[in-house]
């Protein structure tokens, strides 16, 4: 039917492949190395969907040299989170939270009425590791937006990531995920070459 077909053709609008080299790029002041998959400050394109994508506006992928990172720098509404790749990661919150998270963990903060934070490569030495982790930041559902500010910590070791999609962040905080405040879930795995996973997305989404 006609509405078949407008309904399957906003779809595939919607699914758009953007791989990793075609991400926008930036190095700034030769310790941090970024790819930016929506557009974010400086970085811009007027390619479609790179404005974000329904709630969620920012996938940054970091690289940082040790002692190395981000000041304190303020936030508001949005809920931020990082997901430590490799490395281990500082973090500083206008709200007392001081902590290191290791490979495998996820820093939520949800900034709500406004915070400040700090990020830093938790290594010091040179000879340490950068840190490389995602951060992600969704906008939170509507009406939520003045929420105090929150924040969450968690670490998932690579055991419970092999072969399997794990979930890490839920609206409803289900199966020991992060609470988010917005229809949206994330999952992490580890998978061998050849391994694959599956997820079925349910009727209307």
């Amino acid at each position: 039917s006609s509405t078949h077909s407008l309904s399957h053709t906003r779809i595939m609008s919607a699914l758009l492949v953007r791989k990793s080299a075609d991400r926008l790029h930036s190095v700034h002041h030769g310790f941090l190395d970024s790819r930016h998959t929506f557009n974010f400050a400086h970085h811009w394109s007027e390619e479609p969907f790179y404005d974000g994508f329904h709630s969620l506006r920012v996938i940054n992928e970091d690289h940082v040299e040790p002692g190395e990172g981000f000041p304190t720098h303020p936030h508001r509404t949005y809920q931020i989170w990082s997901y430590i790749v490799d490395g281990a990661l500082e973090h500083r919150d206008s709200m007392g939270n001081q902590e290191v998270i290791p490979r495998g963990g996820i820093q939520f903060t949800n900034a709500g009425t406004g915070i400040s934070h700090s990020e830093y490569n938790a290594g010091k030495k040179r000879s340490d590791p950068q840190v490389h982790f995602l951060q992600i930041w969704v906008k939170p559902r509507a009406g939520v937006s003045a929420m105090k500010p929150a924040y969450d910590t968690r670490v998932w070791t690579d055991e419970q990531k092999r072969g399997v999609l794990l979930p890490l962040l839920s609206r409803d905080g289900a199966e020991s995920t992060i609470k988010i405040e917005q229809d949206f879930w994330a999952f992490a795995s580890l998978l061998k070459a050849g391994e694959s996973v599956q997820h079925e997305v349910a009727r209307g989404r």
